[in-house]
C-alpha cells in the first residue's frame, strides 16, 4: 500500500456507496424521467431496480451491461481504485454472470489532487481487473470538483444461469456472503476513533471480489441474488422481498458483522454514517420495529458488500460447500423468505 502525504477523503463531501443519492429521491427521478423503451431482448432493465441490464443475444447467452463509481472512501489512491473496481464488477457477479472487460470511469480535481495520485488509482483498477481476469480496456475522464472513479463492466451470461433479484420463494433461506460494517468503521476513521488494529478490516472486506457469485449462476436452486451496497441490507432485501412479492424474516442476531464488539462499540460512540439515517427514512416504513443498534447496522451503506442469496432449503448443504470451494469471506444463513404481510421485512 502507498503512503501518500494527502488524504483523498478530504476533498469529497461523501464517501463510497454511501454518496449514493437515497432511494426515496432515486424513485422521484427515475418516475419522472425515465422510461425504457421496449425491446423484448432487454431482459432486465430499470423496471426491477437490478444490479445490471441484461440483454439477450438470441444464441442461449446474454450480455450483462453495469456501471458503478462514486467518491474516495479511502485516503490511499491505489486501494480506491481497487475497492471502486471490485465494487463494480460485482454488479456483473450478482447476475450470474462472468466479467469480460471494464471501461474507466474518472473524474478529478487536476488543479487541487496530485495527478499521480489518479495514476494509482488507475492501477489499483488495474489490479482488480487482472484479478478477475479481464481487460482494463479503456476509459473516460473530466476535470471535477471532486474525485469520482469507477467503471463500466461488461460481461456475459448463460441464460439459464442469470439470476435476478425477483426469483426468491416462499420458503427460501437467505444468504449473506461478507460480513456488514464497513460504512461504520469508515465513520470512525473520518472521526478519528478508530483503532490502528482495525485499520484494515474494511479495505479487506471491500477488495475481496463477488466471483463466487459466477459459480451460483449455475445452481438451479438458487432462486434470487443481489448484492449488498449503498442501500443497506434492509434496503436490498426490501427489493428481494417486493421483487417476490414475499416478505423477508431475518434473523438480526445471525447477521454477520466484521467484528461484533468492534462494530457495536463503534456505533455507541456515534460512528454512523449519514447514508444509514438516509436509507432508513425511505424505506423504514417498510420494515418491522427495530432497535437503534439494529437500524446502524442493517441500514449501514456497504461499499462492496457481499452477496444476498435465495437458496431453496433443500439445497442449503450443497450451497454452503459451494461457498467454501468458492472462497467466500462468510456463508451466513440470515433468514427465510415468508408469505407475504404487511411489511417487506419482519426483524426476528
Amino acid at each position: 500500500m502507498s503512503t501518500p502525504s494527502y488524504r483523498l477523503t478530504q476533498y469529497s463531501h461523501g464517501a463510497g456507496c454511501g454518496c449514493k443519492i437515497s432511494p426515496s429521491v432515486l424513485d422521484t427521478i427515475l418516475h419522472s424521467t425515465f422510461v425504457a423503451p421496449h425491446d423484448a431482448r432487454l431482459l432486465v432493465g430499470n423496471a426491477s431496480r437490478d444490479d445490471a441490464a441484461v440483454y439477450d443475444l438470441g444464441d442461449g447467452t446474454a450480455v450483462v451491461s453495469t456501471t458503478d463509481f462514486f467518491m474516495p472512501i479511502v485516503d490511499d489512491p491505489v486501494d480506491f481504485g481497487r475497492i471502486a473496481s471490485v465494487n463494480a464488477i460485482s454488479d456483473v457477479y450478482a447476475m450470474g454472470g462472468t466479467p469480460m472487460m471494464a471501461i474507466a470511469v474518472l473524474g478529478w480535481p487536476v488543479n487541487t489532487v496530485p495527478v499521480e495520485a489518479a495514476r494509482l488509482v488507475l492501477e489499483g483498477a488495474r489490479m482488480a481487473c487482472a484479478e478477475a481476469g479481464i481487460p482494463l480496456a479503456g476509459g473516460h475522464s473530466i476535470d471535477s470538483p471532486e474525485p469520482i472513479f469507477g467503471l463500466a463492466v461488461t460481461g456475459r451470461v448463460a441464460l439459464n444461469h442469470l439470476k435476478t433479484n425477483t426469483g426468491a420463494k416462499v420458503g427460501d433461506v437467505l444468504f449473506l456472503t461478507k460480513p456488514l460494517g464497513v460504512g461504520i468503521l469508515t465513520t470512525a476513521e473520518k472521526n478519528g476513533v478508530l483503532q490502528p488494529e482495525h485499520a484494515t478490516w474494511a479495505r479487506d472486506v471491500m477488495v475481496k471480489l463477488n466471483s463466487a457469485g459466477a459459480a451460483f449462476g449455475a445452481l438451479p436452486y438458487v432462486h434470487a441474488m443481489t448484492d449488498v451496497t449503498g442501500f443497506g441490507l434492509l434496503g436490498h432485501l426490501v427489493e428481494l422481498a417486493d421483487g417476490a412479492s414475499c416478505t423477508a424474516l431475518l434473523d438480526a442476531s445471525a447477521v454477520p458483522l466484521i467484528d461484533d464488539a468492534a462494530i457495536r462499540s463503534y456505533v455507541a460512540q456515534g460512528c454512523v454514517p449519514g447514508g444509514t439515517n438516509r436509507n432508513f427514512a425511505a424505506y423504514g416504513h417498510r420494515i418491522s420495529a427495530l432497535t437503534d443498534e439494529q437500524r446502524a447496522v442493517l441500514c449501514d451503506p456497504q461499499t462492496s458488500g457481499g452477496l444476498l442469496v435465495s437458496v431453496d432449503p433443500a439445497h442449503v448443504d450443497e450451497f454452503v460447500a459451494v461457498c467454501a470451494q468458492n472462497n467466500t469471506m462468510s456463508a451466513t444463513s440470515i433468514g427465510v423468505m415468508s408469505a407475504r404481510t404487511e411489511v417487506a421485512v419482519q426483524i426476528g
